[in-house]
């Protein structure tokens, strides 16, 4: 059973402090993933993009959710599927059959949340911008 705090302003300074640290964690991962992963440049560049053409829109409030929901997704799968191939690759540092299906995997996950979010954008994004263009051309 857990003791009772004794100090709990220096619990609550640990507290902090230890949350303070679980950001520097999770932002270092994040620049591990930008700086060694070709894929995430594309992702950040498709990213910028969606964003971009969302604003130049004017998208609602829950077309907004409905990518930013989308976009999570694919740079989640992005992320999970660095770390799992980097766990493969310390624990098999040999070629593996197990390890290949485990990296497949992984990469298949960021190859469906990707394939989701582009028919999410064509679908939110597409009538809009297709009334625009029309707009533009007068037809």
């Amino acid at each position: 059973m857990p003791q009772p705090l004794s100090r709990p302003i220096l619990a609550v300074g640990g507290f902090i402090r230890s949350r303070g640290q679980s950001f520097q964690h999770a932002f270092a991962g994040w620049y591990y993933v930008l700086r060694t992963q070709r894929n995430a440049w594309i992702h950040a560049v498709a990213t910028a993009c969606v964003v971009a053409l969302a604003a130049w829109l004017k998208l609602n409030l829950r077309d907004w959710t409905e990518l930013i929901i989308v976009v999570a997704m694919v740079w989640t799968a992005e992320f999970i599927n660095t770390a799992l191939e980097a766990v493969v690759d310390l624990a098999s540092p040999q070629r593996h059959p197990l390890a290949r299906v485990g990296k497949d995997v992984g990469a298949a996950a960021v190859l469906i949340a990707a394939g989701a979010a582009a028919l999410t954008g064509l679908l939110v994004l597409g009538p809009p911008l297709w009334s625009r263009l029309q707009g533009w051309f007068g037809h």
